[in-house]
């Protein structure tokens, strides 16, 4: 089953955000334009407008307010992404070339800038000041976790709490901050919204764990990037965590660097595979789509508890 099959009651809604986007990002420079709808045209699964979307169900829905956060959460998850294809030195970005590979770094960086601050402008139509503050600490959050990833990069001594507190920040923050925002535009009680923000939570660290385990089990074409590619750039997951535990494999892991060559690292991979860090870190995610499942069951019992139920059960066992 693919997943827009999950939510296709609200295709209607999601066309007019995808529209919006595009509307977004319009610039008098054709260059920082272009550069912006690059990423937007290589499409993605839009799971932060979804979990916005479906909370507001919750509330008093709107889609000419709600479509405002939509569209704001998406273009800062997807700043995001240009400005870590500059650090990553990306070259693939959801089997299309990043930002930085068709231009350069600087324009992707201006690119990244430009689209964050489309995000913010179009959250100044929601007068609510409560939804500010969310969204401005969030983004203090995540562009702490950014910072975190570049200080840890190759940094193989570090602990299952680094790697959870990062993750936290990198990922599962924002996606809190999609179903809390989604609930809180559309008028829903403290209450409520907190429960969703928890619900995003356990879900985003559900999430970027199964993101992890992919970049090993995944094929080049299902990534759209190269396997093994977070670890190629330094960046130590779970997975990797758990391998390390066997120290004939910590010591090959180790010698990773920019250098690794394709058919180095795909010997790797399979050693770390038979250590069976794979199935391990499989286990943590769904520890926490278990956790993310236990807040659902004190929302209101309507289709839209279901269909978050479902829309999170699809991503936390994603096979790609």
């Amino acid at each position: 089953m693919k997943l827009q099959r999950l939510y296709s009651f609200l295709k209607t809604d999601i066309d007019i955000i995808e529209k919006e986007l595009i509307t977004a990002i319009q610039s008098e420079s054709a260059l920082l334009q272009n550069a912006s709808l690059n990423l937007i045209q290589a499409g993605g699964k839009r799971i932060r407008p979804i979990f916005v979307l479906l909370s507001a169900k919750f509330g008093n829905y709107d889609i000419e307010m709600i479509k405002n956060v939509a569209v704001s959460l998406e273009l800062i998850h997807m700043a995001s992404l240009v400005h870590d294809d500059v650090i990553d030195d990306a070259e693939l970005r959801r089997g299309k070339p990043t930002v930085k590979a068709t231009w350069d770094n600087r324009t992707a960086m201006f690119a990244g800038d430009y689209i964050l601050a489309c995000s913010l402008e179009y959250m100044t139509k929601i007068n609510n000041p409560a939804a500010h503050r969310i969204l401005a600490d969030t983004m203090v959050e995540v562009c702490i976790g950014e910072i975190k990833q570049i200080q840890d990069k190759y940094r193989f001594n570090q602990n299952l709490r680094d790697y959870l507190r990062r993750i936290k920040r990198k990922t599962a923050i924002l996606i809190a901050a999609s179903c809390q925002l989604g609930a809180v535009a559309a008028g829903t009680d403290e209450e409520l919204h907190k429960k969703l923000y928890m619900f995003g939570y356990y879900v985003g660290m559900s999430y970027q764990i199964t993101d992890d385990i992919l970049d090993f089990t995944a094929s080049e074409k299902e990534l759209g990037k190269p396997a093994g590619g977070d670890l190629l750039q330094g960046n130590i997951t779970l997975p990797v965590l758990y391998a390390m535990q066997n120290r004939d494999v910590a010591v090959m892991i180790e010698k990773v660097n920019e250098s690794t060559t394709k058919d180095e690292m795909k010997y790797l991979i399979s050693m770390i595979k038979k250590t069976g860090a794979i199935e391990k870190s499989y286990e943590m995610s769904q520890r926490y789509l278990k956790k993310a499942m236990s807040i659902l069951e004190k929302l209101p019992n309507n289709r839209f508890r279901k269909s978050l139920f479902d829309v999170a059960n699809f991503i936390g066992k994603r096979k790609y």
